[in-house]
């Protein structure tokens, strides 16, 4: 077992290789998440995904039925291992075209169990920035950040709480993914974002004071502080009238190209 994880931990994968291990269902077990990361605190699940055979994996999805969640495994108090059922085919389609938090969930991944073939290079391959998409994804973050700054200005200008924590939290997100993206860091989903960004070694001045001083007094002063820190930091190839058209024709028109997110229903 690999040196830096808790004992209670090991226990619980251990635990978890015994249950599975020989069950011809499910050929191989992965650890992720903070436990795998060697980050985990002593109370932390232990995150895991099960690869199952491709009947398996059907009869399951038929039913619903794609989560494992157990205490029975775990010695310590409030302890549970909390598990996704994939196949291999899904792995494949994560390494082909995943989306970043899909990929980013596979980094520092540990094997505990495998008779798959080829396992260890599909997992070599999921955890990697999609280069050929960063140029484009990194005009659009730039985009979604000068508007959310107009919004919050407009925001104080109404008087509109909702308008203004939703833009603080919106900016600090989308100058976030932008920073990480400069990077080249997969976005780990909101849970471990701050941190993930924390670690970027390419970012502006002073930008994870001025996140977190816009997250704790949302207001035009201090969202404008973090805006201009990412406009100067280098030049983006984004011009004002770029980033209103694109969120014209890209946030608001996305309902014609049938592609509308789930708050703009």
């Amino acid at each position: 077992m690999e040196s830096g994880i808790k004992r209670h931990h090991k226990t619980a994968i251990e635990n978890l290789v015994k249950e599975y291990e020989n069950d011809n269902r499910f050929p191989a077990l992965i650890i992720s998440g903070s436990v795998a990361k060697k980050c985990a605190r002593d109370d932390s699940d232990v995150d895991f995904i099960i690869v199952a055979s491709d009947e398996e994996f059907e009869k399951r999805k038929s039913k619903r039925d794609l989560f494992i969640n157990r205490t029975d495994l775990c010695n310590y108090s409030g302890g549970f291992v909390d598990g996704k059922v994939i196949n291999m085919t899904f792995l494949s389609e994560v390494a082909n075209h995943g989306n970043e938090p899909s990929r980013a969930a596979f980094e520092q991944a540990l094997i505990a169990y495998s008779r798959l073939q080829g396992l260890d290079e599909m997992l070599n391959r999921i955890p990697v920035y999609p280069e050929k998409e960063r140029e484009t994804r990194m005009k659009s973050f730039y985009s979604m950040a000068f508007i959310q700054n107009w919004l919050m200005g407009e925001a104080m200008r109404h008087g509109n709480i909702y308008t203004k924590t939703r833009a603080a939290s919106q900016l600090a997100l989308y100058a976030g993914r932008l920073i990480l993206a400069y990077n080249r860091i997969l976005f780990p989903y909101h849970k471990w974002f701050l941190q993930s960004l924390e670690k970027s070694p390419e970012k502006p001045v002073n930008f994870m004071n001025n996140i977190r001083s816009l997250l704790k007094e949302p207001t035009s002063e201090k969202a404008d502080n973090l805006f201009q820190s990412l406009k100067n930091f280098k030049p983006w190839g984004v011009t004002d009238h770029d980033a209103y058209m694109w969120f014209m024709t890209e946030i608001e028109w996305s309902w014609m190209n049938e592609n509308t997110s789930l708050e703009d229903l």
